[in-house]
């Protein structure tokens, strides 16, 4: 006999990071992609421009985790050199040239810090919870300033940044929340450290700003908690129906991951895509009619600021 909730219960917590809060606010259809399809849609190629990212931030924590007398330029450039990520480049003499710059980037950026001055936490995992949501994510480096702790990302983009983008960032603002909460300290300072400049944006938020963005991060977790019911709904099926031995299968799988997802009309309704220059870098944009013709395609080095 099937269990129906009862009333007045509350509902579960909404588990995500601030990724997933954003993804929903950026593409839903991407969003279904991620976070909801089984087997998740194939994504396209690996972008050139996130290697570097990628391989920038694992460098930077591994010169953290050495001991303080090999906290030196050199041993940044070998830990960049040693973890190099090669996939998205349009081949190897693009991707020996920008390992080289990412290491004079990484060497360049230890240069300006004092090794001593030791993190309270590296690619550090923070959570916190409200009554509706149970929020975590990881956090590239957290530093202790006086009394209070400081919230830093690391930025390897071409694009140059700017003081909004500190204070408007969701992820910032919920890890500067989550620190404080978990470590009992104040947390309101957050910064964003762009390699390819040098500078350093800071923003430092008030109780009350945390707080909306906090309130942010509840409303767009209770619309998606509540889009992603009403496709468990409308996708579930009893294992021995003929759906479900379709959805069966590592073969199957592989197959239907190839392949554009079919589900039914009011899940591709309740998940409609967010058509726009974005696009032309989504990885799941083989999937999407809307997406393809919003902007061009990209190739995987495009993202590069040669």
């Amino acid at each position: 006999m099937e269990q129906l909730p009862l009333e007045g219960m509350p509902r579960r917590l909404y588990s995500c990071t601030p990724s997933r809060l954003n993804t929903w606010l950026d593409c839903r259809r991407r969003y279904r992609f991620t976070y909801l399809d089984r087997p998740q849609p194939a994504k396209g190629p690996g972008w050139a421009h996130n290697s570097v990212g990628a391989s920038v931030h694992n460098a930077l924590a591994g010169w953290w985790r050495e001991p303080y007398e090999r906290r030196t330029p050199l041993t940044a450039a070998l830990l960049l050199t040693n973890g190099w990520i090669k996939e998205g480049f349009r081949d190897e003499e693009q991707s020996a040239r920008w390992l080289g710059r990412a290491r004079d980037l990484v060497s360049g950026y230890v240069s300006t810090l004092d090794p001593a001055d030791d993190p309270v936490g590296v690619e550090r995992t923070v959570a916190t919870r409200t009554k509706v949501v149970a929020l975590s994510g990881r956090i590239d480096r957290l530093d202790r300033r006086g009394e209070e702790l400081v919230v830093v990302d690391y930025k390897t983009g071409r694009r140059p940044l700017t003081q909004d983008d500190a204070r408007s960032s969701l992820a910032l603002a919920v890890y500067a929340i989550a620190a404080s909460r978990m470590m009992r300290t104040p947390c309101h300072q957050v910064e964003l450290h762009h390699l390819p400049t040098g500078e350093i944006v800071e923003w430092r938020h008030t109780d009350e700003s945390l707080g909306r963005h906090l309130r942010r991060a509840e409303e767009v977790a209770e619309e998606a908690s509540v889009a992603d019911e009403r496709y468990r709904e409308a996708v579930a099926a009893p294992p021995g129906s003929a759906r479900g031995r379709a959805r069966q299968g590592q073969a199957a799988q592989e197959r239907a991951a190839q392949e554009a997802p079919q589900v039914p009309a009011e899940v591709d309704a309740l998940f409609a895509p967010n058509p726009g220059p974005i696009c032309s870098w989504c990885d799941f944009r083989r999937h999407c009619p809307e997406g393809r013709t919003a902007g061009p395609d990209r190739n995987p080095w495009d993202g590069l600021a040669e």
